[in-house]
């Protein structure tokens, strides 16, 4: 697909300097941009890259006056960033999509697929389970009994949906998670060995939820494990039993939350931060990378570190955990003193 710089203008109402004939098939960063690629500048650090780049078309702010001679098209729009999310929008509306349903699909006659939907080589949907209008099913992937997908949900290669899960409508859940496998629940026995604890409930998955590759979120042990609607999770994050995640909050990569936790609307939690069993954090807290939380937080609280300390403490106290070895040293050097004077 190619645009025009004209085009691309019309569609963003923006202002064109330069080159309103100039084409782009595809879309680069403006440091490593290419000729025949669309770049953008948002950010001022990077403006120096404006001068050098080999980009046939760039976005820029209404207001941005460029101090050097600048070889690409340049566009000003009101908000590039709003603008580059349209653009990238319409173009994945635009790509080639995923159509029907292959002969090699394994599908049970008890099961109901909705119109529209695509389901492909060894993706495997079982008894009772309802695939909503619009949904596509990339190949290898696995839909237990009774399981329900909304539509337009999208599971790439390698999804697995346990038995009894209900994934909500426009989802995207990415290559190789697992949804619904067994809580981590076993209890000691007398002969000193673990006896398993059944995990009876189940999965549900809210509209509008993103699950990156490899992330695990676990089967409740009775009830439900809940993923609210506009959740964002990474990849390889690990979601235990009879967990809830509320509205609208996003998590970095391999944070792992422990079962029957719940975090709030609207958090925002970093990459590689573990929580605790029996947790509950609250709406519009954010949490720093690799920390520990293991008591409850209030709404709107920043934590950091390991265990978790409140934003400002935690900063304080950093302040003088660096300084200890130069401490470490003034106090060795006056015991030393002391200890002269005592002879």
């Amino acid at each position: 697909m190619e645009f025009t710089a004209e085009m691309i203008a019309g569609l963003l109402a923006g202002e064109i300097v330069g080159n309103s004939e100039a084409s782009i098939y595809t879309v680069s960063s403006i440091e490593g941009g290419k000729e025949g690629g669309l770049a953008y500048l948002s950010n001022p650090r990077f403006e120096q890259y404006l001068y050098t780049t080999k980009c046939s078309i760039v976005l820029v702010e209404r207001d941005f006056e460029p101090k050097q001679k600048v070889s690409a098209t340049l566009i000003k729009v009101d908000n590039v960033n709003a603008c580059v999310l349209r653009l990238l929008d319409m173009y994945n509306a635009m790509k080639p999509q995923k159509k029907g349903i292959s002969k090699l699909a394994s599908i049970s006659e008890k099961a109901k697929i909705g119109k529209d939907c695509y389901i492909g080589d060894f993706a495997v949907i079982e008894d009772g389970a309802v695939v909503g209008d619009g949904a596509k099913i990339y190949p290898q992937c696995y839909v237990g009994d009774n399981v329900v997908i909304g539509d337009k949900t999208k599971l790439y290669a390698g999804v697995k949906i346990y038995e009894g899960c209900c994934i909500g409508a426009n989802c995207i859940i990415h290559a190789g998670a697992v949804i619904g496998a067994d809580g981590f629940g076993f209890a000691p026995n007398a002969e000193g060995g673990f006896d398993k604890i059944p995990q009876l409930g189940n999965v549900i998955i809210e509209d509008n939820v993103e699950i990156g590759a490899n992330t695990c979120i676990d089967r409740a042990k009775t009830d439900s494990t809940i993923i609210r609607k506009g959740v964002k999770l990474d990849n390889l994050i690990q979601i235990g039993h009879n967990v809830v995640i509320g509205e609208n909050t996003v998590s970095s990569s391999q944070t792992g939350i422990a079962g029957t936790s719940k975090v709030g609307a609207n958090c925002f939690i970093a990459g590689q931060v573990g929580v605790a069993d029996h947790v509950t954090i609250g709406n519009g807290v954010k949490i720093g990378a690799q920390s520990g939380i293991d008591k409850d937080v209030p709404d709107g609280e920043f934590r950091f570190g390991s265990p978790a300390l409140p934003g400002i403490n935690y900063h304080r106290s950093f302040a003088v955990f660096k300084e200890l070895p130069d401490l470490r040293r003034r106090v060795m050097k006056l015991e030393a003193e002391l200890a002269k004077r005592d002879e």
